[in-house]
């Protein structure tokens, strides 16, 4: 529930929503003039979605431009081939242990504030690590990185649910849509960016801090001029769902577990999938770049469709259906009409902007989202650190790619039917009422 001090200047100006049902005080500020939102509202919410935007860009590069460049960390660190591999694994550990203990710094000094400390920690942990001679440092300060990451992934939709209440469709899809932009720019940037630095890895690696200062910059400001204290008093006092009760919350941790494990394995697999069927390394990174083209403008206009419905089971069946189509193409046909096959798998990692869609309209207060990204992001990346390893393991026992690409084909199944599941319209709140404050 929120307070009257839920709609100081802090807000932006919206039309009474659920979240928001108290009238401002006398002693706050007008926040509309003949039904327009006052100049300065109007200011911080452009300020605000220019900061998330800003963030979102900045939630992949961590990982997607060491991917190119890890040969030569290894080179120039000695780091060995299990550290290594122990590294694309870090990712997911490293967002599903920090991402838990998000909502309750929300609940201490409000969500701006820890993303703006999470651009911060990625900033640090970027810059820092492009100087190190240890392999020790390197990866320390890659978790610090990953940390960063961990919170403002959960708190981002929090953020949009607090401060876009009518909006959230529009809002997730631009968040979705720069996330994908970050991610595709890292990995087809940064090896042309070393090469134009001077073809040292630690530049390479390092010029992505510039990127996320700029987010920490804006972030700053976004916190300096928001007072976020009344509102993180509200959270407190809105209680603490027991959310392990909720049959929606375990189907959206499963639902987001399942899709990243297929989207990782696809990311990690793909360009050899399309190697090994007589496609060239050049056009199978290109393969690969159009998987990630493809999501983009889908990642935008898919969250404004789904907010548009009761429930958001026809988009669930559709994206899996897809991925099927693309993983039974990959298998028997991968060198054949092989675009349409990333378009395909592009088009179903898309499941990704969904589950983060359906975490901001499956509970009602901007609290109750907190407490189910967190369980729904942390638990699904959980869930998601084995798939890439066992694709790599059937691969190897079975020396073709019928059985992994089957096994990511038939995961679908159940990811439909959990996301079924989930897409249903219901609140958190409502199969798991919050403990009395």
């Amino acid at each position: 529930m929120s307070t009257a001090a839920d709609a100081t200047s802090t807000e932006p100006a919206a039309l009474p929503t659920p979240l928001d049902r108290s009238a401002p005080s006398a002693a706050e500020p007008a926040v509309r003039d003949a039904g327009r939102p006052a100049p300065r509202a109007r200011y911080l919410s452009w300020l605000l979605a220019a900061a998330i935007v800003a963030a979102a860009l900045n939630l992949r590069p961590v990982v997607t431009s060491l991917g190119p460049l890890l040969d030569q960390v290894r080179s120039g660190l000695g780091m060995s081939a299990t550290v290594a591999g122990l590294l694309t694994a870090v990712p997911s550990l490293c967002f599903a242990v920090f991402g838990m203990a998000a909502p309750a710094l929300a609940r201490r000094v409000g969500p701006i504030a820890v993303v703006a400390a999470g651009m911060g920690a990625i900033t640090l942990g970027l810059l820092a690590r492009s100087f190190t001679g240890s392999t020790g440092v390197f990866l320390l300060l890659t978790a610090v990185a990953l940390a960063g990451v961990a919170v403002s992934n959960v708190l981002l939709p929090v953020v949009i649910k607090r401060y876009f209440p009518d909006r959230v469709g529009p809002m997730i899809g631009l968040y979705s849509m720069a996330l994908s932009v970050g991610t595709s720019a890292a990995a087809a940037a940064t090896v042309p960016l070393t090469g134009a630095l001077g073809g040292s890895w630690r530049m390479g690696l390092g010029v992505w801090g510039l990127l996320a200062a700029a987010a920490l910059v804006l972030w700053l400001v976004t916190a300096v001029l928001r007072r976020e204290r009344s509102a993180a008093g509200a959270d407190r006092r809105a209680g603490r769902l027991p959310i392990t009760r909720s049959r929606t919350a375990w189907a959206l941790a499963a639902f987001f577990g399942l899709q990243s494990t297929s989207a990782y394995a696809a990311m990690g697999w793909l360009p050899k999938i399309y190697q090994d069927a007589g496609v060239s390394e050049g056009a199978s990174g290109v393969l690969l770049a159009l998987v990630m083209v493809v999501s983009v403008p889908a990642s935008f206009v898919l969250p404004n469709l789904a907010v548009r419905r009761g429930d958001q089971r026809i988009f669930v069946v559709v994206l899996a259906l897809c991925g099927i189509a693309g993983y039974i193409g990959l298998a028997f046909a991968a060198g054949t009409v092989s675009w349409l096959w990333a378009c395909l798998v592009g088009l179903s990692m898309c499941a990704f902007p969904l589950a983060l869609t359906m975490i901001g309209l499956r509970a009602r207060t901007p609290g109750g989202v907190s407490q189910l990204s967190a369980f729904a992001q942390s638990l699904g990346y959980l869930i998601s650190i084995p798939g890439p390893i066992l694709i790599g393991s059937l691969y190897g026992w079975t020396g073709g790619w019928y059985l992994p690409l089957g096994f990511l084909a038939v995961l679908l199944v159940p990811q439909m039917a959990v996301g079924l599941r989930a897409a249903r319209a219901r609140h958190i709140e409502d199969e798991a009422p919050p403990a009395a404050a």
